[in-house]
This record gives C-alpha cells, sequence and structure tokens, in this order.
C-alpha cells in the first residue's frame, strides 16, 4: 500500500539512536527523502544517511540557535519539510525517587526531553505555518501516562509533551492550515542499547506483567505506528491522539 510520504522530507530528531533508527528506515523504504538529525552520534548518523541514502545534521536541540540552524538547513536543501518526528530525548539510567534527586538531574531530564521537544516543535510549525500542511509527531513514553518509579523527572517531561503540550498545538494549528500533531508513547522496548545492559526472563516478566500482550515491543513496532500517524492517506483526519505500542499496558507494578 501506498502511505503516500514518497518524495517527502522527513526530519527524524535523535534519529541515530535505537527507536530513530527504525523510523528513519521505515521512511526511506516508503521514499521519503530521511533527515537524520544527532548530537553526539555521528558516526551512527553517517552509518545511517549511507546505509539509506539520507543526509545527516547535527545540532544541540537545547540551543534555541541550533534548532533554527538546522531547520533553515534542510531548508536550503528541499526547499521543505513536510514531516517531523520528535523522537530525540534522554532517559536517566540509575532510578532515584524524588527525595533523593538533586535538582541539577531533574533540570537536566526535562531539558534534554521537553525542551528539545519544544524547540523541535515551535521550529517545525513556524515552517509548517508558511505552506499550510504538515505532519508532527511527538514521541512521548508510557512513563508519561502511567508514571515511573525512580524517574519522576523522565515521567514528568514525557507526560507533559503528551498532554498539555499535545493537546494545546493541536488546537493552534488550526488556524495555519491543514496540520496535524500527534504522539506516540513507546513502553518497554528492545533496542540495542537494553540488549547491551541485559534483558532475562524475570526482567520482561516484570516489564509484561500488565499488558495482554506478553512480549516487548521492537523499534520497528514503534517506527511503524508513526509512519501511520505521519501518512494523510490512512491518518488525514487523527490529530491531537496518543498511541501507546505497549502490548496492552494497563499500568505498572509498585515495587517494595
Amino acid at each position: 500500500m501506498d502511505i503516500g510520504v514518497k518524495d517527502s522530507v522527513v526530519l527524524v530528531t535523535g534519529g541515530a539512536g535505537g527507536i530513530g533508527q527504525a523510523i528513519c528506515k521505515g521512511f526511506a523504504a516508503e521514499g521519503a527523502n530521511v533527515v537524520i538529525h544527532y548530537n553526539n552520534s555521528e558516526e551512527d548518523a553517517n552509518l545511517l544517511a549511507d546505509e539509506i541514502g539520507g543526509i545527516a545534521v547535527r545540532a544541540n536541540l537545547c540551543i534555541e540557535s541550533e534548532t533554527a540552524n538546522m531547520f533553515e538547513l534542510i531548508n536550503s536543501k528541499y526547499g521543505k519539510i513536510d514531516i517531523c518526528i520528535a523522537n530525540a530525548g534522554y532517559y536517566p539510567p540509575e532510578p532515584t525517587p524524588l527525595w533523593e534527586m538533586d535538582i541539577d538531574r531533574w533540570k537536566s531530564t526535562v531539558q534534554n526531553n521537553l525542551n528539545v521537544t519544544v524547540n523541535t516543535a515551535r521550529e517545525f510549525l513556524l515552517n509548517a505555518k508558511k505552506s499550510g500542511t504538515g505532519s508532527l509527531v511527538l514521541i512521548g513514553s508510557t512513563a508519561g501516562i502511567y508514571g515511573e518509579a525512580g524517574h519522576s523527572d523522565y515521567a514528568a517531561a514525557k507526560g507533559a509533551i503528551t498532554s498539555g503540550l499535545l493537546m494545546s498545538l493541536k488546537n493552534e494549528v488550526a488556524t495555519i492550515g491543514n496540520i496535524r500533531v500527534n504522539a506516540v508513547a513507546p513502553g518497554w522496548t528492545i533496542t540495542p542499547k537494553k540488549v547491551e545492559q541485559g534483558i532475562d526472563d524475570n526482567t520482561v516478566n516484570l516489564a509484561t506483567a500488565t499488558m495482554a500482550l506478553k512480549k516487548l515491543a521492537t523499534p520497528e513496532d514503534v517506527a511503524r505506528v508513526c509512519l501511520t500517524l505521519s501518512s494523510d492517506i490512512i491518518s488525514g483526519h487523527i490529530t491531537g491522539q496518543v498511541i501507546e505500542v505497549a502490548g496492552g499496558m494497563e499500568g505498572r507494578l509498585i515495587y517494595s
């Protein structure tokens, strides 16, 4: 099925990561021109760009000027940006209860999740305002929906993305054209980084305890939902929605 993204210009922030790479490959397979954003993963981004025939661009999305310069660079090459997958983010590896979490970690997590998404969305929508069309997909997390003990900073940032920010943007863009804003909330996903850290049967059992489907997601599972939401053919009348890719999760276990 042709989903209508061939020859579109697609920006994937955090495109060199596990889920990001799957999203980039998915769009490339549909004939899109893929722009792979990275901050620190230059080698991975360039290898991926060579593999899929895309381009890699670097920017620290915490910095507004660097974000704006990245969009200017993409526009100078392609003349447009049709789709943006705001995937860049950061998950603190160490679980820490709020009362033991220092303010620097909190600020860093919010900066590298909520703020980078805001900066990305702002620049994309400034471009979309000129054309009157576009699709923006925000990547959240089930942590932002159900909470996550030990990661209240991450859960709060992702929750803000898929609630207040999403619902405000989908209404704001109604005044500037046929622009859709949706979100994807992945649950436990088997990325290369998680494989390196080690996933045993006990971890899988705990992660899937409240899931109807007793398996972990793959990056490709998340990528396919991003493509679906980006397609005007499939999702042309869908906006302001959060799609969980979490096997029917109903919540999280509370551990003693």
